[in-house]
């Protein structure tokens, strides 16, 4: 059976999964998100408007770091544009190194439900 789950994210990457630039999303390995399946529900939060968005998880990978991950996906998928560079270390403003060595990350694909 489906399960739903709920984060909160910053306003670009909002706004980007919203026009449906974004279609993975990327996240520490912590809390229950090891439970995350496919078919399952996200319910992503604007952080700053408040304003929601639902999706459906189309896949969930796992790796060590998030630079396993970004070599793993095209980085249009991961919400950049052609002309940006695709960094890991972008995510060092969200998590630190010791805790992506301890718990990994996940790519979760999602697809907005209109």
């Amino acid at each position: 059976m489906a399960k739903t789950y709920y984060m909160n994210l910053n306003p670009l990457p909002f706004s980007l999964i919203k026009l449906g630039k974004k279609k993975i999303e990327m996240r520490l390995n912590k809390d229950n998100r090891d439970k995350i399946n496919k078919d399952d529900f996200i319910i992503f939060k604007n952080n700053q408007s408040q304003e929601i968005i639902k999706v459906i998880v189309t896949s969930v990978s796992k790796f060590s770091d998030f630079e396993e991950l970004y070599k793993h996906f095209d980085k249009s998928l991961l919400g950049y544009e052609k002309d940006e560079i695709a960094d890991p270390n972008d995510m060092l403003l969200y998590y630190s190194k010791e805790m992506i060595k301890e718990r990994g990350v996940l790519g979760i694909g999602i697809k907005i439900i209109k």
